[in-house]
This record gives structure tokens, sequence and C-alpha cells, in this order.
């Protein structure tokens, strides 16, 4: 059996530039520890809206409930990341 793997390439101008959005991404996840969490937060809102367009209104709350969670330990980590981090980059 062939197994396949997929990878995403990004081109600017002919010019990959693959390895440097990744290592921005790295860097930026690893001084913003809740952002993962927050995205995470914004996708399951988006799917418990449409669990609620199909009126399926108590799986919509069930996973709008987990997505508050993770929303406030994001928050709760962004926080701590401030404190780290300091606020001013200057």
């Amino acid at each position: 059996m062939k197994k396949y793997k997929a990878s995403i390439r990004l081109k600017y101008r002919g010019r990959d530039v693959t390895p440097r959005v990744s290592e921005r991404l790295k860097g930026y996840m690893r001084e913003n520890w809740g952002s993962p969490f927050i995205m995470a937060f914004m996708a399951m809102l988006m799917i418990a809206a449409g669990y609620l367009c199909y009126g399926l209104e108590s799986i919509a709350n069930e996973i709008a409930v987990y997505a508050y969670y993770s929303l406030v330990i994001g928050v709760v980590l962004q926080f701590v990341c401030y404190l780290k981090y300091g606020g001013d980059g200057d």
C-alpha cells in the first residue's frame, strides 16, 4: 500500500517562503501559549453554530461549553505569557 504525505508549500514571487512562515509560527506559539486554545475556541463556536442551525441544540450547547473552557484556558495562558515575557516590546 502506498503512503501519501501531505505538505503545503507557500510561494511568494517565485520563492519558497515555507521555512520562514513555519519558523515565525513556531516563535509565535512559543511566546503565546494560549493562542491554540483561543483558535480552538473560535472553531468550536463555529461548529456549535452549525449544529444549532440544524436544530441540534443539545449538541451545540455541549460544544459551546467546551469552547468556553478552551477560551478560559487560553486567556489564562496568555496572561501567564504576558507576565513571563513582559507586555512591552521595548
